[in-house]
């Protein structure tokens, strides 16, 4: 019954969909290109991608930006491992589908998850057909691992994660999520907590492999023109990154206390004539806020500085805005202190490994749940420090920004916190090896026995 009522609700929440993708549509038209593959109609996509060499045809799924960056992390382990491989890559956002567009080799397929009813699901598992199907991270959906298990596709979890909360919510959700994860063929988890609470979901656990997200390597042109960028900017950056809503309302606030300034520019006048006086970089984690974020930063007195606007270098502003996809190597560059988004509020926090990668300090809130671990392993490395608000973040930042010696020591704990903990790609990528071998041979034995394909008296098996 509870599945039937799944049904039914994924079924008619369709044009709920279609509405929400136009209205998204609107601020990011990546959201409106190829809508029909979302459910499951494929007429002008590419066919099933046809690997060279007995390699596999590996799906990827990855739904947004962070998803979409451990994959890439994962993709050239694959790729070494079976070089005629072809990737079947699928996204939920437009920020996820625009990054993975960097991921395609010719003869690779990109398009939208299928949403979660049992025909679109079923139309997609039945064209592309997969060797191997991964789900990056939390992505477990009832219908697409029904799909898959009807059709024959393996379908692992790689990378998860689970936070207390989310499996809070898991279990609020009764038997229908608990057989989702139990339909899995593997999953293999971040940290030792997660495969715990995977565990208690049902989920077949096979192992700990560690974070795909070490092994990213930050981009060295993009380090490079962050670190241009911050031979210009003639005094310290202090970055809010991957802010969330309501963060920068709270930080162009703190600004104001921080001067003890009735006003923004007044602030600002007031630190010009201290020892050290700022420049204020915001990068909003959704591009669908950078207008937002902008119009907030006026509302406050601010003059802005758009990345997007920039023509050689960043232009004189109180705040610059990194209004751009793809670039956050660079802005870790530019910046000497990052604050980290999303943990202010009680929203999770950020991944903070691409911060420490690039040598950048971090200060963290006390909301970093959903990357729990790899939060406490950067502060207990020195490469982050936990504050209790942002409040005291910018205060704690004012000091480490007047110490010099104290910066260079957190940045160089946080690459070396980066390396230390680098190769789930390569132990993923093995897992993955076996998992699809043992396909291999099922599939060889299925294909032997009389019970699929022809019946003992010849008749054709019921569908």
């Amino acid at each position: 019954m509870l599945r039937a009522l799944y049904d039914l609700a994924t079924w008619l929440a369709q044009p709920l969909l279609r509405r929400k993708l136009r209205r998204r549509g609107q601020a990011e038209p990546g959201y409106l290109q190829a809508v029909d593959e979302r459910f499951g109609r494929y007429g002008a996509a590419p066919e099933r991608p046809q690997p060279a060499d007995g390699a596999p045809l590996v799906w990827l799924h990855a739904v947004s930006l962070g998803e979409t960056r451990a994959a890439a992390a994962l993709l050239p382990a694959l790729r070494a491992q079976w070089p005629g491989m072809r990737l079947l890559l699928t996204h939920g956002t437009a920020t996820g589908r625009a990054e993975g567009a960097q991921l395609l080799q010719p003869g690779d397929v990109q398009l939208w998850q299928p949403w979660d009813t049992r025909a679109a699901t079923r139309r997609f598992a039945r064209r592309y057909r997969p060797d191997i199907g991964v789900l990056m991270e939390t992505e477990v959906w009832p219908n697409l691992v029904r799909a898959c298990a009807d059709e024959g596709v393996p379908l692992v979890l790689a990378n998860a994660r689970l936070s207390d909360q989310s499996l809070r919510g898991a279990q609020r959700a009764g038997r229908l999520l608990k057989a989702a994860y139990a339909g899995l063929g593997a999953v293999w988890a971040q940290t030792d907590q997660d495969a715990d609470r995977l565990r208690q979901l049902g989920a077949p656990v096979e192992g700990v492999l560690g974070n795909l997200k070490f092994d990213a390597q930050p981009s060295q042109a993009l380090l490079a023109q962050g670190q241009a960028w911050r031979a210009r900017a003639g005094r310290p950056v202090l970055l809010l990154a991957s802010s969330r809503e309501g963060e920068e309302a709270e930080f162009f606030k703190q600004i104001r206390a921080l001067a003890g300034a009735e006003s923004a520019p007044q602030a600002i006048e007031k630190e010009a004539n201290e020892a050290i006086r700022p420049q204020w970089l915001v990068v909003p984690r959704h591009p669908q806020r950078f207008d937002e974020v902008a119009a907030l930063a006026g509302q406050h007195g601010l003059t802005v500085g758009r990345r997007s606007q920039w023509a050689d270098g960043p232009e004189p502003a109180d705040v610059w805005l990194g209004d751009s996809l793809g670039e956050m190597p660079a802005y870790y560059a530019l910046a000497d202190v990052a604050l980290l988004g999303g943990s202010f509020a009680p929203l999770g926090g950020q991944n903070l490994i691409e911060a420490a990668a690039c040598g950048c300090p971090v200060l963290m809130g006390p909301h970093t749940f959903n990357f729990a671990q790899a939060a406490e392993q950067a502060r207990a490395a020195g490469a982050a420090e936990r504050v209790p608000d942002l409040a005291a973040a910018l205060r704690r930042a004012q000091v480490l920004l007047a110490d010099g010696a104290g910066r260079a020591r957190m940045a160089e704990a946080g690459r070396a916190f980066a390396r230390q903990h680098q190769g789930a790609a390569a132990r993923t990528a093995r897992a993955m090896a076996l998992r699809v071998g043992a396909k291999g041979q099922h599939d060889a034995t299925v294909a032997a026995s009389p019970s699929c394909g022809d019946a003992p008296d010849g008749r054709s098996p019921a569908p």
